[in-house]
């Protein structure tokens, strides 16, 4: 080990008094691996060993639902009520699996509202009956909540914390970004409510707060309750720097243990490096070179740290060692989070910890269009559907670990889109066997 590299290896002491082996963490990613019942499955707990394995002294799961008609994607785990037996033990093995190597493993508990895919539910519940601004119809006509329905979903995310604590997870994060169901809640673009749960900031925040709070009294006050915040959602209208600055702040108050920062939606991807179709929104009192540097969110974390001292994970960019030890050194975060490499080099942790200067950039060589075709990435659209179907890509690269056991770099972006898109229409197929042929 270098002296800089232990800088990444060095542990952190949480609030609650959870240690953190080293400063590395894989953030969460979508894995598509559950049965079409929810439930973990061996291709996941293949993944998660190898991950474990690889070094991060943190492993956060990609979305665990807490409703079945609302999922990110086909092949979320779904834990919408107490497990059977069954999904009990699939749990564990997850778990064991995802821990052996001795570092934390936490769930990530999500509710993804109107950013449902119509293929899963085409009226998804929403704060607001305001329709995600996407082309292509794949997703639908969101339903405004009740508020019955949204204290039931505030009792469904404590049930899904109080779950994971029980069945081997070493912690929780609550899903409040991404533009995903509380993320919604927070926007004044998609939250148009007039009573307790809209206008205001306290009132567009209230869902996360009381979420926050039903979920410390399930998992109790030593377990590590985490929540993902956008900086701020890059979108006229939307969620802003200094709405999110105040909310962390709450929820510094409110006891969470890590804040990971990131930012965007759907419609305007920041979380993915991606190009959204309107022009981002600029944001005040956070420096321009955001958006040009490796670690797109480390300038939000920065303003984020002169005012709240709970710790700060930031996701989202990072490739080269000196990009993540700088980032520690200047305190601008205490945990670097990975994603995109950590599907081609699931190793990299141990790697960067051993020294490596830099981990893979394989989106570089990546495109949906053949080389002769590259001028239309020109158009806007071209290039935002361009960039979703690489995300297809290492989708397919965690399948492969998941089912080989080693990753897939020869395959081609296209040949990646095809196969998601079949492998969920085979997995809703099988979740409803006697619908309708669509």
């Amino acid at each position: 080990m270098t002296a800089a590299s232990a800088q990444l290896a060095a542990s952190l002491t949480l609030p609650c008094g959870a240690v953190l082996p080293n400063r590395l963490a894989k953030a969460a990613m979508t894995e598509g691996l559950a049965d079409p019942q929810g439930r973990p499955t061996p291709e996941l707990d293949r993944l998660y060993e190898i991950w474990s394995r690889g070094g991060a002294g943190l492993l956060i799961s990609g979305n665990i639902q807490i409703d079945a008609d609302h999922l990110e994607r086909p092949g979320n785990v779904i834990l919408d009520r107490a497990p059977d037996a069954g999904m009990s033990a699939a749990l564990k093995r997850w778990t064991q699996a995802a821990t052996c190597a001795g570092n934390h493993f936490w769930a990530q508990i999500s509710h993804a509202g109107r950013q449902t895919m119509a293929s899963v539910n085409p009226h998804p519940k929403a704060p607001s009956p305001v329709k995600l601004g996407l082309p292509g119809g794949q997703f639908g006509e969101p339903v405004a909540l009740s508020e019955e329905e949204i204290d039931a979903l505030i009792v469904r995310f404590a049930l899904a914390a109080r779950t994971c604590r029980d069945h081997g997870f070493t912690g929780v994060q609550i899903h409040a970004a991404h533009g995903y169901l509380i993320s919604q809640f927070l926007s004044p673009r998609s939250n148009r409510r007039a009573d307790q749960w809209g206008g205001a900031l306290e009132n567009r925040a209230r869902f996360l707060m009381r979420v926050v709070d039903a979920a410390r009294a399930a998992v109790g006050g030593d377990f590590p309750l985490a929540v993902k915040l956008n900086s701020a959602d890059f979108q006229r209208g939307g969620f802003s720097f200094e709405e999110s600055l105040q909310v962390a702040m709450w929820l510094q108050d409110a006891g969470i243990d890590l804040i990971e920062i990131s930012g965007g939606t759907y419609e305007q991807p920041k979380l993915l490096g991606i190009e959204g179709l309107e022009a981002p929104e600029a944001q005040k009192n956070v420096a321009a070179s955001t958006l040009a540097r490796e670690a797109y969110f480390v300038d939000f974390a920065r303003a984020m740290k002169g005012a709240v001292r709970v710790p700060l994970m930031v996701t989202g960019g990072f490739r080269t060692r000196a990009a993540m030890e700088q980032t520690l050194e200047q305190g601008a975060a205490d945990v670097i989070g990975l994603g995109r490499p950590l599907c081609v080099a699931p190793d990299g942790p141990k790697a960067l910890l051993a020294g490596e200067a830099e981990l893979p950039r394989a989106e570089k060589s990546l495109s949906l269009l053949p080389a002769w075709a590259s001028f239309l990435n020109g158009l806007k659209s071209v290039r935002a559907i361009g960039g979703f179907a690489v995300q297809f890509w290492f989708y397919c690269q965690i399948y492969a670990l998941g089912r080989q056991g080693r990753t897939a770099p020869r395959m081609s972006v296209f040949a990646a889109l095809q196969e998601v898109e079949v492998t969920h229409k085979r997995w809703l197929a099988q979740r409803r066997p006697n619908a309708a042929p669509t």
